[in-house]
């Protein structure tokens, strides 16, 4: 999803030779696999949005392959980005980085200030080394690589596959298959109180683009949209925007996750950057997209 929007992000703005490869193409656990594609390609800048993401459910059910393949993915491109000599890479974190009960807004500063959500822990540590991987590359070597921190993203080319979904696209699934065979009611994980934050992916590969022109300093920035709704608030407005006019029944015994994750964004409103979509005008782009490409997405 993140890889494509700054593929036609980039596309848009009139560059032409990207070097892009699948996961089926390019097995970025493999070290000697990256090293010889540095080696072979030459890239000057790097936008490293590759990883094994997931939900509560994901997470939590594959906690070593989401540690060990964030660790493995990040460490080859990070070390072959020194080593072929990349003028300037950036790394995309998540969120979940911030300790569980940290102060709301979450500012970069909060960083290893208090113990992580256990649900999303090993994910978590992934991306906080990927944090300091960055630095210490940056310190010793003095290589410019920069990190981001977004929110919640949804978009096209999300995940829709309900064991390994992300909240927003599983909601969408939910409620549109839900509507197709005039279900009565749809399970929500959860007490639907924890508040979330949403941003567009490609409003997330404009502040790439724009950080990758603007920003070489060392300390992270956080991305989104400074803004944040309940599950609840959530759930109802997807069911507004497909169109589904059952119940919603919450499940209770399921997690919660993190009570609110809501991000301080202004030190990138103070560099110039603001996202541009709204959630409602965002959810009705991406159902329009699911709906395009619901043979790709749910099978």
């Amino acid at each position: 999803m993140v890889g494509s929007a700054i593929v036609r992000k980039l596309q848009a703005e009139g560059y032409s030779n990207l070097i892009t490869r699948t996961s089926s193409e390019l097995d970025l656990r493999n070290q000697a696999a990256v090293t010889d594609f540095f080696a072979d390609e030459q890239p000057e800048y790097v936008f490293l949005a590759a990883a094994k993401v997931g939900g509560i459910l994901a997470n939590n059910s594959f906690r070593a392959e989401f540690l060990y393949d964030n660790l493995m993915i990040e460490s080859n491109i990070i070390h072959s980005s020194y080593k072929s000599g990349v003028k300037k890479l950036l790394f995309l974190g998540s969120s979940c980085i911030y300790p569980k009960l940290a102060p709301q807004p979450l500012k970069e500063e909060y960083l290893l200030s208090g113990y992580l959500e256990p649900t999303n822990e090993p994910y978590a540590i992934a991306k906080i080394t990927g944090i300091k991987l960055c630095e210490a590359y940056r310190s010793q070597y003095g290589c410019n690589f920069i990190s981001a921190m977004p929110t919640n993203l949804y978009g096209p080319n999300d995940n829709y596959d309900l064991q390994g979904s992300h909240v927003l696209p599983a909601l969408i699934r939910k409620f549109h298959e839900a509507k197709l065979n005039g279900q009565p009611g749809v399970e929500v994980w959860g007490t639907g109180a924890p508040r979330r934050e949403f941003l567009h992916a490609d409003d997330l590969a404009d502040a790439c683009f724009f950080l990758m022109q603007h920003y070489n300093d060392d300390l992270f920035v956080n991305v989104g949209t400074g803004e944040d709704v309940t599950i609840r608030e959530l759930a109802e407005l997807v069911k507004e925007t497909v169109g589904y006019e059952g119940d919603l029944y919450w499940n209770t015994e399921k997690p919660d996750g993190t009570p609110r994750k809501l991000m301080d964004v202004s030190r990138l409103h103070a560099l110039g950057w603001k996202h541009k979509t709204d959630l409602k005008q965002g959810l009705e782009m991406t159902y329009q997209d699911f709906l395009a490409n619901e043979v790709l997405y749910v099978e």
